[in-house]
């Protein structure tokens, strides 16, 4: 079983180091569908802001989304319902470590630090991220030795 699970997990590592990076309009149309879970064309660009683009600009974000295996989609005659196949989660995880290297030589505290100074934070807000930083790691502990 735990070969299983070992494999899998390989797989979805090979596939998630391959994930390239979102143009800002496919960025877009990903928040969208990741908040709704499906949808439609027409609940995307109900979603988007105004000035809202045109039902084809979208439909050919979704359809470039679908090549490069980030959605797919249900059949209901003519009409397409779409849903995310890469979770927020793992591109979030992808494209932050890939940050984290270009900019900060793999070095979470000098981003932390940068962040920090950038945005002035206070001593509070300094010790609530540390605060949730180690209930992150409580947690994942608790997942590692399940």
């Amino acid at each position: 079983m735990y070969i299983c699970f070992e494999i899998h997990d390989q797989v979805i590592n090979n596939y998630l180091k391959k994930m390239k990076k979102l143009t800002q309009a496919e960025e877009e149309v990903m928040q969208i569908l990741w908040d709704l879970e499906q949808g439609f064309v027409k609940d995307v660009i109900e979603r988007m802001t105004d000035p809202k683009p045109p039902y084809n600009t979208v439909s050919t974000v979704i359809r470039v989304l679908e090549k490069k295996d980030f959605i797919s989609h249900r059949q209901y005659g003519n009409t397409y319902e779409y849903f995310p196949l890469v979770s927020r989660e793992d591109y979030a995880k992808v494209h932050f470590n890939g940050f984290l290297a270009d900019y900060f030589n793999n070095s979470f505290p000098k981003m932390a630090a940068f962040f920090a100074r950038e945005n002035n934070l206070s001593m509070r807000e300094l010790e609530e991220i540390m605060r949730l930083t180690e209930e992150e790691l409580k947690k994942s502990n608790i997942k590692n030795h399940e």
